[in-house]
């Protein structure tokens, strides 16, 4: 056995005596650049997958950002329909209490005529207009016995309607005043701030809730050209409106 050793040994010997040097020298060099290669493709590898991985982590907090951006979005629609909801319940409301509120000031001005006074509804309003022959001589700011009593009857719905703003506006026609006032402008002041001091210190409206105005000749309803043009025009105009805190609190939430 040792024999045969000893001669596979010196066949192996004498073969690798007969294998150039430069040969062998290559095929070693070969072999460590093959060893280099490979660690280099291992570190690679491992970089690739530090690569996946990260993606990976990244993908997944992608996809949970987006679903919690999808829920905040369906919060968001469902909290602007509520909003809406309560927007349009709100603006019934005021119209159902405006219907209501003219009906009641129609009955209790149901006794005067209709070139006296009249009640109307325009732009979410209620406008009752007293013309000037129900309320004040021409020239004057003095409110008579039967403008008083119009005054009254209205005093009394307007103090059993809590929440209503009251905007007293007087208005004349274009003929040039001459007189107790410097010009129609101030004589429609005095007419507006007439009426307010009657409805408040003679029938108990609440001053707070009533804003007197002066509109002159500038905002006419018929034309100055003809005398029943001026007279639709000689007019003092109550504007009642539902107070509107709520619906403008909600509109800038």
């Amino acid at each position: 056995m040792k024999t045969n050793l000893l001669i596979a040994a010196g066949i192996v010997i004498a073969f690798s005596s007969c294998v150039p040097k430069r040969k062998l020298i290559s095929e070693q060099n070969r072999v460590r650049a093959l060893q280099s290669d490979s660690a280099s493709t291992h570190h690679s590898l491992d970089d690739c997958y530090g690569r996946v991985a990260g993606l990976s982590k990244t993908k997944d907090s992608l996809q949970n950002n987006l679903q919690s951006l999808a829920l905040n979005s369906k919060m968001t629609i469902q909290e602007q329909a509520s909003r809406l909801n309560r927007l349009e319940t709100l603006i019934q409301s005021q119209r159902d209490v405006l219907n209501k509120l003219k009906k009641t000031v129609a009955d209790a001005l149901i006794n005067f005529k209709p070139d006296q006074l009249t009640v109307t509804l325009k732009d979410g309003k209620l406008y009752v207009s007293l013309q000037e022959k129900l309320l004040f001589k021409s020239g004057s700011a003095d409110v008579g016995p039967e403008g008083k009593q119009a005054l009254q009857s209205l005093a009394a719905v307007l103090i059993n309607s809590p929440d209503i703003d009251i905007d007293v506006e007087g208005h004349t026609d274009t003929v040039p005043i001459t007189g107790k006032f410097q010009d129609n402008w101030a004589l429609s002041v005095a007419r507006a701030t007439a009426i307010v001091r009657v409805l408040t210190k003679d029938y108990g409206v609440n001053p707070q809730d009533i804003i007197a105005s002066g509109r002159g000749e500038f905002h006419p309803v018929a034309t100055n050209n003809t005398p029943d043009g001026r007279q639709l025009n000689r007019r003092t105009e109550i504007i009642l409106q539902p107070d509107l805190s709520e619906l403008f609190k909600l509109l800038n939430q």
